[in-house]
C-alpha cells in the first residue's frame, strides 16, 4: 500500500471511530434507569427549533433582494415547506419537497 491510501484509511478509521462514540456516548453517559439531568432535558427540547432558526439564516444569509431571481425561489420554497408540514406534519416530507421544488425552479423556471 502506498502513502496515500494509508493515509485515507486512517482518516477513514478516525472518522468511524468519533462518529461511532458521538452516536453511543449519550447511551453510556445517561443510562436507561438513570434520570436525566434537567439542563439536557431543556437543551433536547430547545436544540432542535435552534438548530432549524439557524439553517434558516443559513440558507436566506447569501440571498440577494435587489438582483433576479429578487429571492423568488427561495420565499416559495419556504411557502411549501410551511404548508407540507402543516398538511402532513412529517418533517422529512416537507424538508425533501421542499429542496426539490427550490432546485425545479432555480434550475428550470429561474435560469
Amino acid at each position: 500500500m502506498d502513502n496515500n491510501t494509508v493515509h485515507s484509511l486512517l482518516i477513514v478509521a478516525v472518522m468511524a471511530v468519533f462518529t461511532a462514540l458521538t452516536r453511543f456516548l449519550p447511551f453510556l453517559a445517561f443510562p436507561e434507569g438513570r434520570k436525566r439531568p434537567k439542563v439536557i432535558t431543556y437543551l433536547g427540547t430547545v436544540l432542535p427549533y435552534a438548530l432549524i432558526g439557524m439553517l434558516v439564516v443559513y440558507c436566506f444569509k447569501s440571498v440577494s433582494v435587489f438582483a433576479y431571481p429578487y429571492c423568488i425561489p427561495e420565499l416559495l420554497a419556504v411557502v411549501l415547506v410551511a404548508a407540507l408540514h402543516i398538511w402532513k406534519r412529517n418533517t422529512l416530507i416537507s424538508v425533501f419537497g421542499g429542496v426539490i421544488f427550490y432546485m425545479v425552479l432555480v434550475q428550470c423556471v429561474f435560469v
